[in-house]
Formats: structure tokens, sequence, C-alpha cells
């Protein structure tokens, strides 16, 4: 069984992670396989919009804790690969592109949140562009229960999106939010019933990938380089990517025209 499925519905790439039996949480077999589904999407022209989410009753549970001890690509310290933590680093990063990528590939990304998000699920739910969750999920930054400092993005994305002070109490205290407390802290951008949550989710999905893809490309430039560019840098890049993209929509909307109409 394929622990990662990829679907294609028009313009619309659906990156599920496939291990409902354990909600989801990541093992060395699937965190490799999702950093390269993202890739794909990534540099896929035909996609205009990704969409991540679980199999079954959760989106990510974080790591696999009962399996986080068995892997065999860790070798003993040696003088190629260097020491064990070396080593631990460099794998764990290759993984954590996952999140890079979800947050800078330039199109549009939406988290379909369909129960419990923990650890680094929170991570990849925080790089995506959009959050829309059922009224199943719930939020738990769980890395005070293993002693761990956060991973996957996790710690800056979630201090972007909702500023210092409600980052540091859901890292430090450690408490699950339901879905509605969840929501109402701007954890999620959406919130529906769990049976309405995959429709709603394709409809805002698909009015993506159906709409400006350079407008959209350069829309998401902008508000990245707002979380850390200072004011004037930002100005000029606006002004600069404005033209990009309107230049860009104005020839794509054109050559799509004549196709409509050869003889028009």
């Amino acid at each position: 069984m394929s622990e990662i499925l990829i679907e294609n519905d028009g313009g619309v790439r659906t990156i599920t992670l496939n291990r409902p039996d354990r909600l989801n949480a990541l093992t060395g077999s699937i965190m490799q396989p999702l950093a390269d589904a993202c890739a794909d999407a990534a540099s896929d022209s035909s996609v205009g919009c990704v969409v991540v989410t679980g199999a079954g009753r959760g989106f990510c549970a974080g790591g696999d804790l009962k399996e986080g001890g068995s892997d065999k690509s860790v070798l003993p310290p040696n003088e190629e690969s260097g020491s064990r933590t070396e080593q631990g680093f460099v794998r764990l990063r290759g993984f954590m592109e996952t999140a890079r990528l979800l947050h800078e590939m330039p199109k549009p990304t939406i988290a379909m949140v369909n129960g419990p998000v923990a650890g680094a699920g929170i991570g990849i739910a925080g790089a995506c562009d959009l959050r829309f969750a059922g009224r199943s999920a719930s939020f738990l930054t769980a890395f005070d229960r293993i002693g761990a400092g956060g991973d996957f993005g996790s710690t800056w994305f979630w201090t972007k999106i909702l500023g210092t002070g409600v980052a540091r109490e859901l890292f430090f205290l450690g408490e699950k939010l339901s879905a509605d407390e969840a929501f109402a802290k701007g954890i999620y951008t959406r919130l529906y019933d769990d049976d309405a949550l995959q429709g709603e989710v394709m409809k805002a999905a698909h009015r993506l990938a159906d709409g400006p893809r350079m407008g959209y490309r350069y829309m998401k430039t902008n508000l990245n380089n707002a979380e850390d560019w200072a004011f004037e840098a930002a100005l000029d890049a606006e002004a600069l990517n404005m033209g990009l993209a309107t230049s860009a929509t104005a020839l794509i909307w054109r050559e799509k025209k004549k196709s409509e109409n050869p003889d028009g």
C-alpha cells in the first residue's frame, strides 16, 4: 500500500498521507515520498493549486514514536557521514523540504485538516497558505510531551501566523485545542461540518487553479516577502511584481481567447 496518494482533478493536485491506522504519523518511509510529491507538484505546470490532507480520521499526528528508533539509515559515526547527530540533521532537514515547498511554491496550497493534527503535522499545516478544517479537527503542538523543540517549520510558521505571544502559549503550555478553539485563535482559515469539508475545499481549490495563475504566483511572492523584508524593499518588489503579473496574465488571457476563437 502506498503511503502517499496523488490525485489530479483538473488543475488541483491532492496529496494524501496514507497511514490511517496511525493517524498518518510520519516515518522515514512516508516523509521522503511526501517531500518528493511536493517537489513534483511545485514544478508541474499543469498544477494550479495543491491540497494536502490525511486518509481516514486524521490529518497528521506528527512523528511516529513507535517507529522512530528503528531507522537503519543512520550509521555509526564515520568520517564520511559524521556523527549520528550530524546524520540525523541531514536526514530530517531533507524531510523538512515538504514545509519549505508548500510555503514557497509559486501556487496556492491548502491544508484540508480532516481530524487531529499534532507535532510535525502542525508544521505541514502551517506551511500551507490556507487551512480548511472539519469540526472533528483538533490542534496540538505536542513537542513538550517528548522534550522536543519543534520541527517542519512549526515554530516559524505559527509565530508568523499568530504572533509570538500566542505561538509561545501553544508551544510551552501544549494544550490541545478543539476545532472551534483553533478557529477562534486564527489557526484554521475556515471551519466546516465534516461532511461538507471536502466539497468546500475542492470548490476553493478549483477556483484558485482556474484563476490567474501568474497573478497568484506574484501575490504569493509579495506575501512571503512581507514576512521578513523591510517595508521599502517590499514596496519595490510589489511595484515590479505588479507589472510582471499583469503583463503575463494579459498575455495568457489573450492567447486563450485566440485559441477559443481562432477566426475572431
